[in-house]
């Protein structure tokens, strides 16, 4: 491979429509059946491959933006993620907490990273764990100081103990010089400390003028669980600490991973790739099937068959009135025939999420009151996708969204009035949300979308059977209940929603999930092919 990720073809396999067959020269039929259905698969789709040299290029122009940000008279520390209990002392599979990653895409417990703008000597320290043969034998092998220098690019490398002294004496005011011992590997010629400058000159100028500040991931509410650690080390600064102001990091990570570089659109392209063939995977066993969890475990099989690390968040499966669901999570539910089934999925792969959904007509073919409401959510997803573009914002994008579905909910019997909210009875959450590390990704609200953002357009209609009773117990809306209901009844037990992923370009957008089939007429184009 050359010296940058390459591009990853699109994902043909059975959602290719256009042009004849189903089944492409890359597909074959899987040694196995799935309830007696024929699943095509394929080989992996071409994964993307960061070369070392523009990898550690991109990490260290991100940290230098980060320094840029917090200043020479700051302290940025980033510590990395914990373990989860899963029971017991059964752990999750660790997953390492997303800014560090962005920073170093080093991917195990016990690494902090600590930047200090104003150092003359050592701008960048990575405090790692001194590898234990002993404990490898249980848990594997962990990054020697070399191994994490080639794959973050720090230089800069002590043994995690020497972090709690560094932050003691930087707390009291004093320039911190680690144990000979404890410098696992220096990019200084220059022994750290020697000398008549320490290179924390700035640092101590500062915290004695009590201008310094240190910057930590501190989340918005009391007690977080993800961050813990984090607001305990806010507490015991402030309480000790002087010549500081302690502030949260969170506004510098969210304007920079808001806008996604060329590679980091690459993986999420390719997660995207994985997603839809998973969706493929289902959708030609969705009429074969009988509980919802089958269909999860296929999509499930897929990601990891793929090479994705797994699910960027647990998978939807919801049939039937499930659908009406947003977040159903139990994918335990019966799908029969004639129903409508909510697949909203997304693999993640590099440590990036897609998140895509797509709603199937079990037996293959829409009813009519399905079709209506399909078409509706497709209307409302076209005219976001018509305002998704540089200078808009993801308000001017739900706007959109939501100004084709009152029109839809107004011919179709389901509101009264038109320029009302009325409309958020049956459309009740937001068209849009960031992507990228995390499946709702960091973001800036109300900055205006620019060339590499990437987000979601996701609008749907959701008829719980018991949505008129909840209503009709308001006195307000006792006529919106009765003038609705006939509609109602036909709509009772639908679910739809239809969600793509796209990245704003110069001239306006790309989807970066279009080859999953989408208009009512593809879906069931597709439906008929695969289940063949």
């Amino acid at each position: 491979m050359s010296g940058r990720l390459r591009g990853v073809g699109k994902v043909c396999a059975l959602f290719l429509l256009l042009g004849g067959a189903v089944l492409t020269p890359n597909w074959r039929a899987s040694a196995g059946q799935i309830n007696g259905a024929r699943v095509a698969e394929r080989a992996a789709p071409r994964a993307p491959v960061w070369d070392d040299r523009e990898r550690i290029l991109e990490l260290a122009e991100r940290r230098a933006r980060v320094a840029e940000f917090v200043g020479k008279k700051s302290l940025l520390v980033l510590l990395s993620g914990e373990p989860r209990v899963y029971a017991g002392d059964v752990d999750y599979k660790f997953r390492q907490e997303n800014n560090l990653f962005y920073l170093t895409h080093l991917n195990q417990p016990g690494v902090t990273l600590v930047l200090m703008p104003g150092h003359t000597k050592h701008r960048e320290v990575l405090f790692l764990p001194r590898r234990s043969p002993a404990a490898e034998v249980w848990t594997g092998r962990t990054y020697s100081p070399e191994e994490a220098r080639a794959v973050s690019g720090v230089g800069e490398i002590w043994e995690a103990g020497e972090f709690e002294p560094f932050m003691r004496a930087t707390r009291q005011g004093r320039a911190f010089k680690p144990r000979a011992e404890s410098i696992l590997l220096s990019a200084n010629t220059t022994p750290v400390g020697s000398g008549s400058q320490t290179g924390y000159e700035s640092l101590l100028a500062a915290i004695a003028q009590d201008e310094a500040t240190l910057f930590l991931l501190l989340p918005g509410e009391t007690e977080s669980r993800e961050f813990r650690r984090e607001q305990e080390l806010a507490a015991r600064w402030v309480q000790t600490g002087t010549g500081f102001t302690v502030r949260g990091a969170w506004p510098v990570f969210a304007r920079l991973r808001q806008v996604k570089s060329p590679a980091e659109i690459r993986l999420i392209q390719h997660a995207v790739d994985i997603t839809a063939e998973s969706l493929a995977r289902a959708a030609a066993i969705a009429g074969r099937v009988n509980r919802e969890y089958e269909v999860e475990a296929e999509i499930d099989y897929t990601f990891r068959r793929l090479g994705a690390e797994g699910w960027g968040y647990p998978s939807i499966v919801a049939c039937g009135p499930n659908a009406t669901t947003l977040h159903h999570a139990e994918a335990s539910g019966a799908c029969a025939p004639g129903e409508l089934m909510l697949l909203d999925v997304g693999a993640e792969f590099g440590h990036y999420s897609a998140d895509v959904t797509r709603t199937l007509p079990v037996s293959g073919r829409f009813t009519p009151a399905q079709a209506e409401i399909y078409n509706a959510v497709l209307a409302a997803q076209e005219a976001a996708m018509r305002a998704a573009k540089p200078g808009a914002t993801l308000s001017d994008v739900h706007n959109a969204a939501a100004d084709s579905m009152r029109d839809s909910l107004l011919r179709l019997g389901l509101i009264t009035e038109r320029d009302s909210t009325q409309y958020g009875i049956w459309f009740m959450h937001g068209t849009s949300h960031w992507l990228g590390m995390n499946v709702h990704d960091v973001g800036q609200s109300g900055r205006k979308l620019e060339p590499g953002m990437v987000f979601t357009i996701e609008p749907g209609l959701y008829f719980r059977a018991d949505a008129l009773e909840r209503l009709a117990k308001r006195p307000e809306l006792s006529k919106f209940v009765e003038a609705v209901r006939p509609a109602f009844e036909r709509y009772k037990n639908i679910g739809v929603r239809i969600e793509d992923d796209v990245v704003i370009t110069a001239d306006g957008h790309r989807n970066l999930s279009a080859s999953i089939p989408r208009t009512l007429g593809e879906v069931e184009s597709f439906m008929g092919r695969a289940s063949r």
